[in-house]
């Protein structure tokens, strides 16, 4: 079966974008495992899977893959590259686009400085809907890492995620402590793990460590609830420039009952076809 596709990215968070409105795909684990091979296929953090909406109030339904195959409910810098390919494909000649992902309505809007802004809505701290395993709702909670004790914020942004503040991003465990956060049985949809340096009140560095993805260049749903963490520890202003490896993104919270936004460059990189056989 041979399969168009698009390559995109954002902050160097890079993506495989295919669409069954042009073309007839069914997608598969094992299909994306066989794309997202950097080796061996196209490669790439996620695919995203473009589609003709179910609902009438929505433009586009985009669903999210990870590296490993697994589906994702959600993903900020996924959207704003879906939102630059069916503009830029022209499936629609709108700037203001809504996309429907399985978290929710992803209200989006391309910009004149050739970047996306993504509405990722109000962010969840209720324990149950994160899932994270606490009697309560809290600013912060402790967790055993392996006999190390730890303070970390949990935010779902549609994904879970956990945010640790760290002295210094450059030395911090990413990898070691990712894992064992991802493993933690207080996380029982595993959770994306977020790593915190304070710059300023109006900046920050970030590294994330990614379910079914490991380490990425950038996270859009990262640094949105990783500034919602800072905002709620009054650690940080409501505007937050996000420093990560892959680039800059902008996120905005300015409280309580508020959607999160996150502002940044997207590139389309290239056009391909894939000859998968089953």
């Amino acid at each position: 079966m041979k399969i168009k596709f698009s390559k995109m990215q954002g902050s160097g968070n890079d993506f495989v974008v295919i669409n069954s409105l042009t073309q007839n795909v069914r997608i598969s684990a094992d299909m994306v495992r066989h794309i997202a091979d950097r080796r061996l296929g196209v490669g790439c953090d996620q695919l995203l899977f473009i589609q003709a909406p179910i609902k009438s109030e929505t433009d586009f339904d985009l669903d999210f893959y990870n590296h490993d195959g697994s589906k994702a409910e959600q993903c900020g810098n996924g959207a704003r590259c879906a939102a630059q390919y069916v503009f830029k494909k022209k499936l629609t000649g709108n700037r203001l686009i809504k996309m429907q992902t399985k978290a929710s309505l992803v209200h989006l809007r391309l910009n004149d400085d050739k970047s996306v802004t993504a509405n990722m809505g109000n962010p969840i701290f209720d324990p149950k809907k994160v899932p994270f395993d606490a009697p309560k709702e809290s600013v912060l909670y402790k967790i055993d890492l392996d006999g190390t004790i730890a303070d970390i914020a949990v935010v779902s942004m549609g994904n879970p995620h956990a945010i640790i503040t760290v002295d210094n991003i450059d030395t911090a465990e990413v990898a070691k402590i990712g894992r064992l956060m991802q493993k933690h049985p207080r996380f029982p949809n595993r959770v994306n793990v977020n790593f915190m340096q304070l710059v300023n009140r109006k900046k920050i560095k970030l590294r994330v460590f990614e379910r079914g993805v490991g380490e990425t260049p950038a996270c859009g749903t990262g640094s949105c609830a990783a500034v919602v963490a800072g905002v709620r520890q009054q650690l940080i202003d409501s505007r937050v420039e996000v420093s990560q490896p892959g680039g800059i993104l902008e996120v905005e919270w300015y409280g309580a009952n508020n959607p999160v936004k996150v502002t940044g460059p997207v590139e389309h990189v290239y056009d391909g076809i894939f000859n998968y056989e089953e």
